[in-house]
């Protein structure tokens, strides 16, 4: 195969797997988590191994006002429906205790957790 056909070959391929993306109308960011254990979190009480022991190793880690923060998050966009979004943001104290958290959603079904 010449050069210039493999290049050739390699866009296409390219183009059919952006148009492939494009024509589902979706993406997916983080992973999955189990919901419904956001309310067995205790702030002063619930450790980080017993975070991760609830929701596995978090999406993402950094730091928020100084205090180290664990993200859990799954979002699913769409181009056709609705979007939708669940993240956990956990914050916790020097002893690895959760001192806070958030949790949103766009679920209909979370809005009484």
């Amino acid at each position: 195969m010449t050069t210039v056909r493999r290049k050739h070959t390699i866009t296409l391929g390219f183009m059919l797997v952006a148009f492939t993306l494009v024509a589902a109308g979706c993406a997916t960011v983080g992973r999955k988590f189990p919901v419904d254990a956001v309310s067995k979190i205790q702030i002063g009480e619930t450790t980080k191994e017993e975070i991760a022991d609830l929701f596995g190793p978090p999406w993402r880690t950094g730091i928020d006002d100084g205090k180290k923060t664990w993200t859990y998050a799954h979002y699913r966009y769409s181009a056709f429906s609705d979007s939708k979004t669940r993240d956990l943001v956990l914050r916790f104290d020097e002893h690895g205790v959760v001192t806070s958290y958030t949790f949103n959603s766009t679920y209909p079904e979370d809005e009484n957790r």
